[in-house]
């Protein structure tokens, strides 16, 4: 009889670590899901940005003055437990709005930085925090940009803007704006602050194609694209419209006869009145919302 009843006992033990383990595993897996999501366009991303073919549409940036920088380099904790850096100009009232500003492939360079500034100087009462998705590496080259995009931890990245929204609060109404590589992220981030995404904008950045993700966004986006463009074309941007109407969400969509990286001076594509007008409506629209 005490060999039945200590049986019974390990027996019931067993059962219930087994139960404790599963629902710890499925928990754990929900975090991930929370955390992350589907990665897929992330990761087409990546291997697009590794090849010859998209480095050829990007020659080396060119010098950006950095001598009337209004912002400073700050450390904030990111989701993952480790430190990020950003570009980090406050507002000059006390103000809950907050715009993350994110780079290009190069990494958190010089033109990103004056592009911040110019966006706080037209913006005013707005905290505007410039990320550094690379955690401190800046490509000067075509072939070095590659190499740090190869190399580059979509999961990381993910942890990063987390953390950026988290060093906002819990109060921040957030905005973002990016180009190419940070227009992806910038819509990334709409998906990721949930109903703290205000406004969001993106510039030429691949779109979200995962449904679930884009039924998730609970701001108004709006979208600048060059219709000489190869990533993303056209086609891209066109599924992307269908998509989102799919979803049920606001997008603005401005496109123009121009290719990749229209707004970057250092681009042989740079087409100054699509950089002027596509400027203009970004900062109407933050105004607006």
């Amino acid at each position: 009889m005490k060999h039945l009843i200590f049986l019974s006992s390990l027996l019931m033990l067993t059962l219930t670590w087994n139960n404790f383990s599963s629902t710890k595993e499925i928990s754990g897996r929900r975090t991930d899901i929370n955390s992350c999501g589907n990665m897929e366009t992330l990761n087409a991303y990546q291997k697009e940005a590794s090849t010859k073919a998209f480095a050829n549409m990007h020659p080396a940036p060119k010098y950006a003055d950095p001598s009337l920088q209004l912002g400073k380099m700050i450390h904030f904790n990111c989701a993952d437990g480790k430190e990020a850096n950003g570009y980090f100009i406050p507002s000059k009232k006390k103000s809950n709005k907050w715009l993350i500003v994110i780079q290009e492939w190069w990494g958190l360079n010089d033109n990103i930085k004056n592009e911040a500034d110019k966006y706080f100087k037209d913006m005013g009462d707005m905290n505007v925090l410039a990320v550094d998705m690379y955690d401190g590496s800046v490509a000067s080259t075509p072939d070095s940009a590659m190499k740090l995009m190869r190399g580059a931890d979509m999961g990381r990245m993910t942890s990063i803007i987390q953390g950026a929204i988290k060093h906002a609060g819990t109060a921040a109404s957030i905005y973002s704006v990016g180009w190419c590589f940070g227009g992806m992220w910038s819509l990334q981030t709409a998906i990721l602050a949930g109903a703290q995404a205000k406004g969001t904008i993106m510039f030429y950045g691949r779109p979200e194609t995962d449904m679930n993700k884009l039924k998730s966004i609970q701001c108004d986006i709006i979208g600048f694209f060059g219709n000489l463009d190869k990533s993303p074309s056209p086609e891209m941007v066109t599924e992307f419209e269908k998509n989102m109407q799919l979803a049920g969400k606001k997008l603005s969509t401005n496109k123009y006869d121009a290719g990749h990286g229209f707004a970057n001076p250092s681009n042989p594509s740079f087409n100054a009145d699509a950089t002027k007008d596509s400027y203009t409506k970004a900062i109407a629209f933050l105004k607006s919302h």
